[in-house]
């Protein structure tokens, strides 16, 4: 009978030591499955390829980044010197209209636009006055005319044809005047070149310069012209 129960005790241990066995199977299958959770099912090769990707990838955005700002940098000093250029540009524009304004005042260049023209001719012949000067254009009469020109804003007065400059000079000769050293007959036509408007309303003055002239006898005419050209100083 002792035999017996002893090899029912071994049966029982035996049992015990199977579900033990099983149990800790078990458990350590759970465990592997919780390691491996989320892992992708690719090979380690794949996985360690796939991650040094990833890490090439974050760094190419990395340097992307950078170059971007490089760029943003770049370009803020591009606006900046096309800025700066414009301003130096619109300097030299600045500069140029002035130098062909000296020219123009100068008389090195040909000028055209509107303006007016003014004819003084001699009075009529008086038997009855002793002085013949008494109704002849003298050069007096021709400065007052090309003054009030020019402070009425007149950008290129001619006598004639003949262009003047700040320079010129203008002399009575008895029937004739010479400028610049060339001599002309009357009748004596001045053209200006201005807004029509303004020279011819500062002629026109009440008292003024016309006023003036018909005073002296001189025969004044003025008209308003959409075209005067002058040509440039002989020899400029």
């Amino acid at each position: 009978m002792s035999k017996i129960r002893v090899k029912g005790k071994h049966v029982v241990l035996s049992l015990v030591c199977l579900v033990l066995g099983f149990l800790m199977a078990f458990s350590y299958h759970l465990t592997q499955l919780e390691m491996n959770k989320g892992k992708p099912n690719v090979s380690d090769g794949q996985w360690e390829q796939t991650l040094a990707l990833r890490n090439q990838l974050i760094n190419e955005e990395k340097t992307n980044r950078e170059l971007q700002k490089e760029l943003s940098q770049k370009q803020d000093l591009v606006f900046k010197n096309e800025k700066d250029l414009s301003k130096e540009a619109e300097v030299y524009e600045n500069l140029a209209e002035d130098a062909e304004k000296y020219r123009m005042f100068l008389g090195k260049v040909k000028v055209k636009g509107k303006g007016v023209k003014i004819t003084l001719t001699d009075g009529a012949y008086d038997p009855k006055e002793d002085n013949i000067n008494n109704y002849l254009v003298h050069e007096h009469h021709v400065f007052k005319v090309v003054n009030e020109l020019y402070i009425s804003g007149a950008a290129a007065v001619a006598i004639n044809g003949q262009r003047l400059t700040s320079h010129s000079y203008i002399i009575c000769n008895g029937p004739v005047i010479t400028v610049d050293g060339i001599e002309h007959p009357a009748p004596f036509i001045i053209s200006a070149i201005g807004d029509p408007e303004v020279l011819s309303s500062s002629i026109n003055l009440i008292g003024g310069v016309k006023d003036q002239l018909v005073n002296d006898n001189i025969i004044f005419t003025l008209e308003k012209d959409n075209e005067i050209v002058l040509d440039p100083i002989l020899g400029s």
